[in-house]
This record gives structure tokens, sequence and C-alpha cells, in this order.
């Protein structure tokens, strides 16, 4: 197997200059490999791979970017975050107000351009794939490992179009675009049926799995390449879609069977590998320290060197050099950091924040151990809280001193940088009313946020060798201010999503014996950052939902809520499981969509609250008797403030009501004693403002252009056919 380097996931693609000589030929050449003929490029290993690694440069999702075409939805406030439970702010999708149309509807599948679309990429994978089967230089050994990685990127390619349209039309070689072949009507390609697309996807994972290794030679410089785990867990994904009520209705029994054999297979060669697993299992660290700790480490846990990253993004710090594409940063750090150290900030919305378990496993007001404090929200909870959600009164260090601006806006050096972020407000009247918002101190001003999202963050008391380089100022050569000059990684799958997933298969199945192992499988999940002393008491599971399927599904994916949250997953569970409405009013755009398995109703099934209807909020901490003018910005109550806590020491568990830790116990004083909670709206403050989910949203139609651009093509079945007079669309995502 080949020493391959891949810096950063970006395609080096300077180095390919080494190939071309001096000739001036390649200038004349407009097919997809760009720069180089396919007479030279594939008959080269270090051509070849070049093209590889272009596909990586391409195809690879980039952190903290908001969903499009190119990426998928990676934890930041975006049209799919914004319709779940997770960001407040009514996206297009969950507004009462606003109507998707084929005029609006956002375009995930066409781009006039060729590179910048959808099937532009896909032309690249088959150019690549057609490249290397015929080159006659290259080894046998040498194509499999670069066939594998082209058919796993044209599957995810695939994967992506299908979860959002269902069938899309199959391209599996590179188009002839001169007129005269078939007089173009060869490239006119149909929709294939769903079914058709799920089954072309898993056959390239298939062929992927086969020719990938499970752990590439010289690991550390290969780290970020995609491996036969990688492909199995991906076709455990697909698979996993395929046997959800979105695409399930009547709960055909055999699809969770196949998704749970390929999950299964999934994790055994992960497994097998000694390469993957669950990141410091054993040793989770206080309050979640390690679990966290995973998300900013590139090589696995520092005790068994398991890597959670299945699929991973590798970014880099390098510094900004002008005219080059070497840096490529992740933006994520600086997205989640506050206002006032220089970063953008996330809230969340109240709703998450009371979702999370308390310490003993247990939801909030089903715990009978702990009462749950809406006030003092982070006494007793589940350890990934404290690693989730940032509060007033914490330590969140970073590496970096913004203070020498002199701006009173970043009032701390980053080593002993607190958050505190409760407000007041100069009106007594306005305290309670949930459509105003106060003035917060420590320069948070009117941008107050009472919680923060936290997850994810590259915490100096987590990682003393941060990934980021903070800079108090752009430079003059391009270098970003704040935390932008970031090199942490993304993991679009990690390896407790595939544990997830192959728990969730295997409820579906209904058999005993997989049901039993999915429960474990929670399990699993919760030992590795709850204290052993909770295993007796099943880390929260009540064990008898080992017998009763809709109360184990209920279980799974309230904890991918709470496992995978901030990391773009929740808006594909959401409509997996049809959970903005249970799947009612589904049979008034079709017949066949009734749905006729999980008791007729997905919500009712789970135990679950529709999320149509609803409306969520965002926790505001402000002074309980004092107020003061907003324009001077004068805290009326900073001289009473505790110790920040560090959250790698302190114990946010009570006795009796009381924390046992005094650090704590303080803090627990200063909120009883001078703070209250409001829920202020986050969707905005009509009455109006109600999440409403419309049933034809679940598969988007195409907008205008691609019915331009192809006018034989199928609309979905609920949306505006143009090239039909206006009719209603007519192909079935469900139809076999």
């Amino acid at each position: 197997m080949k020493n391959i380097k891949l810096f950063g996931s970006v395609a080096l693609i300077c180095a390919a200059a080494c190939f071309s000589g001096c000739s001036d030929q390649f200038l004349q050449d407009k097919k997809s490999y760009g720069s180089f003929g396919a007479a030279t490029i594939y008959e080269d290993y270090d051509g070849a791979l070049t093209r590889i690694d272009y596909l990586y440069n391409l195809l690879l999702p980039v952190s903290a970017s908001k969903i499009d075409y190119d990426t998928p939805s990676t934890g930041v406030k975006d049209i799919y975050s914004q319709s779940t439970e997770e960001y407040g702010g009514l996206s297009d999708y969950v507004d009462p107000a606003k109507i998707i149309d084929y005029t609006n509807v956002q375009d995930l599948i066409f781009r006039e351009t060729k590179k910048n679309s959808p099937y532009g990429r896909i032309r690249d994978c088959n150019d690549v794939i057609e490249g290397i089967t015929n080159s006659k230089s290259l080894t046998q050994e040498e194509k499999e490992e670069l066939l594998g990685q082209a058919y796993f990127f044209r599957a995810w390619c695939y994967y992506r179009l299908v979860k959002v349209y269902g069938g899309v039309p199959i391209i599996d070689h590179v188009q002839n675009p001169i007129i005269g072949d078939g007089g173009g009507e060869d490239l006119v390609v149909p929709r294939s049926s769903t079914k058709k697309c799920i089954e072309f996807i898993c056959e390239d994972l298939k062929k992927a799995a086969e020719y990938l290794p499970a752990v590439w030679d010289f690991p550390g410089e290969n780290f970020g390449r995609v491996t036969s785990g990688t492909a199995l867990a991906l076709k455990g994904r697909v698979l996993l879609l395929w046997a959800s009520p979105l695409f399930n209705r009547a709960d055909d029994p055999q699809r969770w069977s196949d998704a749970y054999d390929a999950n299964k297979a999934a994790l055994d060669a992960l497994d097998n590998s000694g390469r993957f697993g669950l990141a410091y299992e054993g040793n989770p660290g206080k309050n979640a320290t390690n679990w966290a700790k995973m998300f900013v480490n590139y090589t696995g846990s520092d005790d068994n060197g398991k890597s959670e990253a299945v699929f991973v993004t590798l970014y880099n710090k390098i510094n900004w050099v002008d005219g080059s594409d070497f840096h490529k940063y992740n933006n994520w750090e600086h997205t989640v950091r506050p206002k006032n150290a220089m970063g953008t900030g996330q809230n969340p919305t109240s709703e998450m924040v009371d979702l999370f378990p308390m310490a003993d496993g247990k939801k909030p007001g089903e715990s009978v151990t702990y009462s749950y404090d809406k006030t003092c929200f982070y006494l007793n909870r589940d350890p990934r809280f404290y690693r989730t959600f940032a509060f007033p009164g914490i330590y969140w260090k970073f590496n970096g001193d913004p203070t020498p601006q002199g701006i009173e806006k970043y009032p701390y050096n980053g080593e002993n940088y607190e958050l505190w972020n409760y407000c007041w407000y100069k009106e007594e009247s306005e305290q309670d009313d949930p459509t105003k918002s106060g003035f917060a101190t420590d320069g948070f001003e009117s941008s107050n946020g009472g919680v923060y999202i936290n997850k994810r963050s590259d915490d100096l008391d987590v990682n003393s060798s941060p990934l980021y380089t903070f800079n108090v100022t752009a430079s003059s050569n391009g270098a970003p201010s704040g935390f932008k000059q970031s090199g942490a990684p993304y993991m679009e799958i990690r390896y407790a999503e595939v544990l997830l997933n192959m728990a969730e298969a295997a409820c579906g199945t209904g058999d005993a014996a997989k049901m039993s192992e999915a429960f474990e499988a929670l399990m699993r999940i919760r030992s590795r950052v709850y204290p052993s002393d909770k295993a007796d008491e099943n880390y929260g599971l009540d064990a008898s939902i080992k017998n009763d399927r809709a109360r184990l599904f209920s279980a799974i994916l309230y904890e991918r809520q709470i496992e995978l949250a901030y990391e773009g997953k929740r808006f594909d569970d959401m409509r997996r499981w049809l959970l903005w409405d249970g799947g009612q009013g589904q049979e008034s755009l079709n017949a066949s969509w009734k749905v006729t398995g999980f008791g007729g109703n997905t919500c009712q099934y789970l135990g679950v609250k529709p999320l149509n209807g609803t409306r969520r909020h965002s926790i505001e901490l402000y002074t309980k008797y004092a107020t003061a003018d907003k324009s001077n910005g004068n805290d009326p109550i900073d001289e009473f403030r505790p110790e920040a806590l560090n959250l790698t020491s302190v114990n946010f568990g009570t006795s009796d009501g009381e924390p046992t830790d005094n650090k704590v116990k303080s803090l627990t004083s200063f909120y009883r004693q001078y703070l209250n909670r409001k829920d202020r709206y986050a969707d905005g403050n009509s009455v109006d403002n109600i999440i409403t989910f419309k049933p034809q949203y679940y598969f988007i139609g195409f907008k205008q252009n691609m019915m331009q651009n192809n006018t034989k093509i199928e609309q979905t079945i609920g949306w505006t056919d143009i090239n039909k007079g206006g009719a209603n669309g007519t192909f079935d995502p469900l139809a076999e």
C-alpha cells in the first residue's frame, strides 16, 4: 500500500504541475479533470492520486457551514437546525407565514455551472472511476485503493440527494456533451426510483469497503482518508434512512433487518481495525471533560488510542499566505465563542437546555432522586450537559488576549475568561415580559444570551495545546481575527453515531435478542460519560424498554438528541421519523403515503409531542430586584459575584437540594438570591409565530431552474410541475 499523504484534506493541486511538464496543451483541454489529459493523469499513480485528493477537497463536509448543495448541516444555525428544537428563529420550513414552492425552494441539486453543482461533483467522481479503471499503468492494488475512495465519494453525493428528494437521475459514467451522440437524447436521464438509488449507493459502498483498507499504512500521514469502516458506516446510515418511517410507511421489517446487518458489519469492521471506537471509553473525566476532548483530538483518546472519527474533515491553522490555498480553517470555534471573547456566539433554546437528562439519567421531571430547578438548571445534570452548554458563572478559557485593545466589551484575558452574561432592566414592568430583553453585563450589552453552546469547543482547560491561533485583529496579509484560524477537525460520522444507528435498526427488527443488543448499546453510550456507580441503575435507562419496541425507539431517538446535539443530525432524524406532525396529512398528498405502520402516527407511537404547533424560547437570567439604566452599562450586582467554576474539577451534585461542592454552592446562592429566569420568545413576538412544517416539505420538489434545464424530468408529488402546465408533480419517492 502506498504512503499517501493527505494534508488537511486539501488536495495539493500545485504539486500536479510536476506532471504537466512545459507543454501548454492542457490549456486546451476543457474536460472535468482540469489541467491534465486523461491519457497522462491516470497513467501515473501520483497523478491519479491528485485527482482523488481533488475529490476530498470538493466533497468533504464543511464545518460551521450552513446547509447547501456541497455540504450537509454541521451544527450551526441554518435552515435545517432552525426547524428543530436546537435553535430559535423561524426557518422557511417552519414559518407559518412562508409558503415554499417551486419558485423559492432551496436548490440542493441543480447549478448552472458544471463544477459547482451536485452533478458536476458526480461527473468528477465518474471521470476518476473511469480513468483509473481504464489505466494501463496502475497496478491492481493501486487501482483498488484509489477506486475505493472514488466510489465512496460518488455514493456520498447520491446519498445527499436521495435523502432530500427521494429518487434522482442516476448517471454512472461521464456523459459526452457533444450533440450527435444519440442527438443528445442520452443526456436526458429520468429519475430512478428511490429503491434503485438506494441499491446503487449501496453497491458503490460495497465496492468501496472491499477496496479500502481498514486502517491506512502510515496512519499519522493518512488520517482523514476514508476506510472500509467509513464506507460500511455510510451504508448503514443509508439503509437506516430507507428503513425509517419517511420511506417505510408500512414498517416493513426486512428493511430494518437490512439496516441492522449493515450497521453491525460497520461496527465489526471498525472494532476489528483496532483503530476506532468510543473515545475515552472508561475514562470520561470530570463532567465529561474527555468526551469534550475527543472533538479536538486528532488521533483518538490518550489512553486507548481509539479514534471516534469515522468520517472526518481535517483542517489546519497554517498562517495565511496571500494567493495560496494551503490554509483551511474551521470556523466553529469562532462561531460558538461569545461576543465579548471576540467570537460570534450561539444560543440554544430553553427547550434544549431543559431536555437534557438529570445526573441519574432520567428526564427532568421524571427523576425520583433529583427535582429540576429551572433557575439553577445546571444542578444534577447529565455530564454531557456541561460540555454542550455554557452558562453564567463558569470559566471558558482560551489562549489569547483581546484586552490590549482597551475596549470595554473585551473584559478578560483568555486564560482568565469567565462567562457572566445575566442582564438587568431599567423598568421593572419589562422583567417578566417574554417579548423584552435586558441589557447584559461584561460587554454583552443587548446581545445577552443567558446560555451559550460550547459543544465541540477547544476549551483551554480541556486542551492545553489549542488547535487555533487567536488573532486580535485581522492582519494585512489576510489572516482572520478572533478564533477563525482554527485547525480543529470536524466529524461527520463518529463511532457513537454508528453505534446508535445499529441500536435503532436492531430495535426495528423487533427481535428480542437484537432489542437487548440495542439496549446494551444505549448503556455503552452512557457508560462512556457517567460515573461507574450509575451502572447498577442502568445509567437511568428503564430495563423494561427492552421488551417494548416503541419505548425503545423513543429512548434511542432521545439519546441521539443528547449525544449528537449541535452536530447537524437532528433535522435528519426529525424527517426520518416525521416528527413535526407524526405523518398526519401525508395521505392528502397521495393516498399511498398514509402512515400505516407505527400505529398510524409516529409521534403518538413514540410518545413525543409533535413540534408543529409549538414555539421555542431562549433563557435569559436577569437581576431580581436591581434595575439600572441600560445606557451606562453599570452592572448592579457584579460586586456579589462568586468565584467562577472550573468544569474540570467541580461537582454539580446536591444533597437535600443543596450543592455539596462549596464553589457550586456559592454560585447557586448567587443565582437564588440575585437572579430570575425568563424564557423569552425565540421565534419572534407575534402570537402567530407557531412552528408549522407542511406535509409536502418532507420531500422537497425541484426548483424551476431544474425543470427548465430538463423538461422531461418528473416533479415530485405535492409540488408544481411547470413542464406540465402547473399540474401537480407525478414522481412518487415511495414507489418501488
